[in-house]
């Protein structure tokens, strides 16, 4: 029984984890972000964004839909939600506080010629999906050669940061398209299956 329980939890965690095509508005969103500090065409009035950001978020509903309707939907155990939530709760400020000490304009920064951006929220990923267990050959990839590519040394002259956002949107767009490419494969096309709503 509890190994069924475990296999349970971890067919949860791997269907939560690689609803990837969410990762796409999620990618597009943070590139929004890097052309909106750019003030790049009409994305330099703050109405357009917010426009366009909502747009993202309404397709993230329809997407949230399309799993729900062909792949049912799952509730994580109270230990993999507890899990999730610590890996946010201790990452996004360990992830922030190295943008800031890696590179910022703040007298006590290191001022290093990196792209903290990219390279600590590439560690942070990497670092939650070990923690759900779910860390596949294509994460290592992407989100290794991002932050590969944020600690590079050449990040020299002016504020490399919304260069960075861009890097991260493509990467979540490539690891979301991926992680759904492998929910595809590990749980069958959706026209061939019939879910109701299930927990573990």
């Amino acid at each position: 029984m509890n190994m069924e329980r475990r296999e349970l939890e971890s067919a949860a965690a791997t269907y939560a984890n690689l609803k990837g095509l969410l990762g796409i508005p999620g990618g597009l969103l943070a590139i929004l972000a890097a052309l909106g500090n750019w003030e790049w065409g009409p994305l330099r009035h703050t109405w357009v964004f917010l426009g366009v950001a909502l747009l993202l978020g309404a397709a993230s509903l329809l997407i949230s839909r399309y799993y729900a309707e062909h792949y049912g939907r799952v509730t994580l155990s109270r230990a993999q939600r507890r899990r999730a939530a610590a890996a946010v709760i201790v990452g996004a400020p360990l992830m922030f506080g190295a943008a800031l000490l890696l590179r910022s304009r703040a007298g006590w920064s290191l001022d290093l010629p990196v792209n903290a951006i990219p390279a600590s929220f590439a560690l942070l990923m990497l670092a939650t999906y070990a923690a759900a267990a779910v860390l596949r050959t294509h994460h290592v990839i992407i989100f290794g050669s991002l932050a590969v590519a944020g600690l590079l040394p050449v990040w020299d002259g002016a504020d490399p940061s919304n260069t960075g956002l861009v890097l991260v949107g493509v990467a979540i767009i490539a690891a979301g398209i991926l992680d759904h490419r492998l929910l595809v494969r590990t749980f069958g096309p959706p026209k061939g299956l019939k879910l109701s709503n299930a927990g573990a």
